[in-house]
């Protein structure tokens, strides 16, 4: 059996758990906050998620997790268009949701959970980041009703994830970047409405202080 490791108040775990789910794959999950000897031989970076098959092999990065699901079971539910320039396209849309919304976002994260005043520069140089990226998902996205049009993606999937990251950076910045995304209200009501969306929703919540803890505990915050 699939088993996925990290914590569900992780939106990387969430991605790839999501696919999971919407793949019908059976999984069992082991949570894993810190990085131990026994998790660096899964994740070699320490990381969050981190996957091992059912036939035992290990992998990390969300990306590569939900790319093997997707090329090892192609018929379930698949998660990317037939064409490989939609592909294409869809890895795309992936692309500036990690590197140029999400990547920026994270970085106001340790400000949100301490409390403490985002140094002016810094709110610059992620705003700057955040201001290209969503001009950047206005150029490419469709929302028609998905990102790509009318059928569901893994960019829908990733973007979801990723959105929560980039209103909690929004809201130390005193900016509404989501809101500056053309049509994502409709979206995010529609995606949200899932019987899949609401597991992993409410697992979230459930796993909040579970994870609060650890960061108390491992960084005196």
């Amino acid at each position: 059996m699939i088993t996925l490791y990290g914590f569900s108040y992780s939106n990387y775990y969430n991605i790839v758990k999501h696919v999971l789910l919407h793949k019908g794959l059976p999984f069992e999950e082991v949570e894993q906050f810190g990085a131990d000897d026994a998790y660096l031989r899964i994740s070699p970076l320490g990381k969050v998620p981190a996957m091992t098959t059912e036939h035992g092999e290990c992998m990390s990065e969300s990306t590569v997790c939900c790319d093997y699901l997707e090329d090892a079971y192609p018929f379930n539910s698949p998660l990317y268009p037939a064409d490989d320039y939609d592909r294409a396209k869809v890895r795309q849309v992936i692309k500036v949701s990690e590197l140029y919304l999400e990547l920026a976002a994270r970085r106001l994260i340790p400000f949100s959970i301490s409390k403490a005043p985002v140094p002016p520069a810094l709110a610059q140089e992620v705003t700057d980041v955040l201001t290209k990226g969503v001009a950047a998902l206005n150029s490419l996205a469709e929302f028609d009703p998905y990102v790509m049009g009318n059928k569901l993606t893994l960019a829908d999937i990733y973007l979801r994830y990723v959105l929560g990251v980039v209103a909690l950076a929004g809201a130390l910045l005193e900016r509404d970047f989501v809101a500056e995304i053309e049509g994502v209200e409709a979206w995010q009501a529609m995606m949200a409405d899932t019987e899949i969306a609401r597991k992993v929703d409410a697992d979230r919540d459930a796993n909040g202080p579970a994870f609060f803890a650890y960061i108390k505990e491992r960084y005196g915050i």
